[in-house]
């Protein structure tokens, strides 16, 4: 998980760097380009995929919410803090939780609901409407977190019909796919110098998910997402001492609460899955 959020805190400070030199729908067109090359390998499980017309519409979903959301992603970053792109991008598992309660029929208890609203008041105190202006910077990432939220969402009912590899090429491609006309609208003369760079967020973000997978088959939930607020640490830092931006104190007690809530949240479900899952012998037929 260290590894993970140093990855992440890498493909922030890049996307950072690059700034607004690039339009969003082309930045972002660049990046999921240079995943499809590290996908090669599973083009040929995709062709053999039998999945029916339900199944390839819901993979159509995904891809317009991501699509979607790395538009808003991308143009997020260019334009606000690294700390509060991370800190309202916390809210991606509050979506999944939400959305898990009221359409996929997984429950809704009280804990839940009490770290929704702990999460929310974080993310009020890092927004502070009212208090400063909230730019098209803010409407931007919350948006991303939504549909980042919703296409994670779609994700979990597509592991049920195929490989977890698979719905990841599927998405890659269709995802460039999808951004190509976007990107050729706004297309703008780009450098050697940009395209590597988005190579390098590709890498980063695809060893990103890698580690983070490893991570999760090694350690319950409840030992691995706390780990995620170093990664607003670790990007709070890099936007001062790199990019020079004011350190918000605000910004860092809000994401707090967020992934405390979300922390508390996962650790009380793992208490429960603990108490109800039957001992060794009555498991067995």
């Amino acid at each position: 998980m260290l590894v993970t959020v140093g990855c992440f805190v890498v493909v922030n400070g890049i996307v950072r760097y690059l700034g607004t030199s690039l339009p969003a729908p082309q930045s972002a067109f660049i990046r999921f380009a240079w995943g499809v090359l590290f996908l090669l390998p599973f083009v040929k499980k995709v062709f053999a995929l039998e999945i029916g017309a339900k199944g390839w519409s819901m993979f159509g979903l995904r891809t317009v919410l991501h699509i979607a959301a790395v538009c808003l992603w991308f143009y997020a970053m260019a334009r606000l803090t690294m700390a509060e792109v991370t800190a309202i991008g916390y809210l991606n598992p509050i979506v999944v939780t939400l959305g898990a309660a009221l359409l996929l029929g997984e429950g809704f208890a009280w804990r839940r609901m009490a770290a929704i609203v702990v999460a929310v008041i974080g993310a009020l105190i890092v927004l502070r409407p009212g208090v400063r202006e909230i730019t098209s910077g803010h409407f931007a990432q919350l948006g991303a977190a939504l549909c980042f939220g919703s296409s994670y969402l779609v994700a979990k009912q597509l592991t049920k019909l195929a490989p977890p590899s698979v719905v990841v090429a599927i998405l890659t491609g269709s995802v460039t796919l999808g951004l190509a006309p976007l990107a050729y609208a706004v297309w703008e003369p780009v450098t050697l110098e940009q395209v590597l760079w988005l190579g390098g967020v590709a890498v980063f973000a695809t060893c990103g998910h890698y580690t983070m997978t490893r991570a999760f088959a090694a350690a319950p939930m409840t030992v691995t997402q706390p780990v995620t607020f170093l990664q607003l640490v670790w990007a709070t830092l890099l936007g001062a001492l790199i990019f020079h931006e004011p350190v918000d104190p605000y910004v860092l007690l809000g994401g707090a609460l967020i992934v405390g809530g979300i922390s508390y949240m996962t650790w009380r479900e793992a208490v429960l899955r603990r108490r109800i899952t039957p001992v060794q012998p009555l498991t067995k037929v």
